[in-house]
């Protein structure tokens, strides 16, 4: 066996710690919460600012951690759900339904054996309720609305806190079925009290959701089921922010997934080992090389590599449709051959033998409905469709044989780059029309050489601090 393998099974045994847990009831909050029901467990101090030792922390690209502060020994956040105004990429304007302002919600970063408060504040229209998935807590602070606690009316607050008993990757959501689809989730990731081995030098978050969204449009339309919109931490490609690591690094990503697909996610240059789940890490050393992982539905997974293939490397969803933003329609004449048929008008374009083609029977429709039919009003493409005349166009000449000009099954992809619009300081040296290929489901793994890595730290630096000038 390779040594640098044997090294890597070695380390995935787990650091497993454990902690008692006391229960403690949540109230509506319009009177001041009540104070946690006895004292917390005690628990070996860790600093409030610092992680453990080795332990490195979750970076989630375009999406902020969640503050906190600390009362009494208890680690306190406070979380707004809310209406939240997004943009995809450049100029595709959301709205959607967020958590303290962002889509998803900000990470949220904590260590086993602390003891937390988290205070929802429900500024949505509807009632409420927050599920903390994978957490082995008290019932009553499940969030599982009907079942353990009431609804956080609109306006309401709501206390839930619990003390960390686990370590992983983990997340919280809303429990009421069609506001998961509104865009609300985030991470809630678990440090160990302790590195496990073989420990990370870089630690990645990325929260993968799904949306439909109709043309000339803002809102999802949460009763779809099938999307033209896949995002990475609420960014579709290229407007994803890559993920910068050193030749040489071991890098963790954390996969997290609440939509309506499974998402076979990939790398390319590397093979990695799957590690975790939303269960917490694996407790085998049997464990094969990959990569592809499945995501299901509701699940997380960990994956770990070393970075030692130097390249910009693209990371993504390797369903085709998830690979591309908003697709449109095709309405004719289709650059397609049906049976001979020589597609004069638009109609026969389409090969419509009965019937007319632009009849509400046959217009394109977006996505599957329950008893609905294709509607007038969605009769438009998704994106802007090129002005420019197209190769392969079928020829007017009455005297020309059929089929003349055409290619089958011509046009399928675009290739539009925009560079400029997503520039970042992640992206300095990227090769020129990088953004063309980068769509969709899709980010970029960068695996740099330590001095371009640290220019481009230097960038951000200076980026910030122009942030920040009055």
């Amino acid at each position: 066996m390779n040594p640098s393998r044997r090294n890597f099974l070695r380390g995935l045994a787990t650091v497993a710690g454990t902690a008692t847990a006391s229960r403690v009831s949540a109230q509506h909050v319009h009177p001041p919460p009540k104070p946690a029901a006895g004292p917390a467990p005690p628990v070996d101090p860790v600093p409030p600012h610092k992680l453990g030792p080795g332990i490195v922390p979750v970076v989630t690209p375009d999406v902020p951690d969640m503050p906190w502060r600390l009362e009494n020994g208890v680690k306190v956040f406070d979380i707004r759900v809310e209406h939240v105004r997004t943009e995809f990429i450049p100029g595709r304007t959301v709205d959607a339904w967020g958590i303290n302002g962002s889509i998803p919600g900000p990470t949220i970063q904590v260590t086993e054996g602390d003891r937390v408060r988290l205070i929802v504040e429900n500024r949505l229209p509807e009632p409420y309720s927050m599920h903390w998935h994978g957490l082995e807590i008290p019932v009553e602070m499940d969030g599982m609305p009907g079942i353990s606690q009431d609804l956080i009316p609109p306006g309401g607050r709501f206390v839930y806190e619990f003390t960390l008993q686990q370590n992983g990757t983990f997340f919280y959501h809303a429990h009421m079925a069609m506001q998961e689809m509104m865009g609300l989730i985030g991470l809630f990731i678990i440090h160990p009290r302790r590195a496990v081995t073989p420990r990370v030098d870089r630690d990645f978050g990325v929260v993968l959701q799904e949306w439909a969204i109709l043309p000339n449009n803002t809102i999802p339309n949460s009763l779809a089921m099938e999307f033209n919109w896949l995002t990475f931490n609420g960014k579709a490609g290229p407007a994803t922010t890559p993920m910068l690591c050193k030749r040489g690094e071991r890098v963790r990503i954390r996969l997290v997934n609440l939509g309506m697909d499974h998402h076979p996610v990939h790398l390319h240059g590397h093979q990695f080992y799957i590690t975790g789940s939303e269960g917490g890490r694996y407790r085998t050393t049997a464990i094969e090389p990959a990569n592809t992982v499945l995501v299901g539905v509701a699940q997380a997974r960990d994956i770990e590599f070393v970075a030692n293939n130097p390249g910009d490397w693209h990371f993504h969803c390797h369903l085709p449709h998830h690979m591309m933003n908003q697709m449109a329609s095709m309405v004719g004449p289709l650059m397609m051959s049906h049976g001979g048929l020589r597609p004069g008008t638009m109609e026969a374009g389409m090969g419509i033998m009965e019937g007319g083609a632009l009849g509400e029977s046959g217009a394109p429709a977006f996505g599957r409905a329950i008893v609905v039919g294709a509607e007038p009003e969605r009769q438009v493409p998704n994106v802007p469709m090129p002005r420019e005349p197209q190769p392969g166009t079928p020829q007017s000449d009455p005297a020309a044989p059929p089929n003349a000009g055409m290619f089958p099954g011509y046009p399928q992809d675009m290739f539009m780059v925009m560079d400029e619009a997503v520039a970042k300081p992640e992206t300095y040296g990227l090769r020129p029309g990088w953004s063309g290929g980068t769509m969709g489901m899709m980010t970029i793994v960068r695996v740099l050489e330590p001095e371009m890595f640290d220019t481009i730290q230097r960038l951000k630096a200076e980026q910030a601090q122009k942030a920040v000038r009055p």
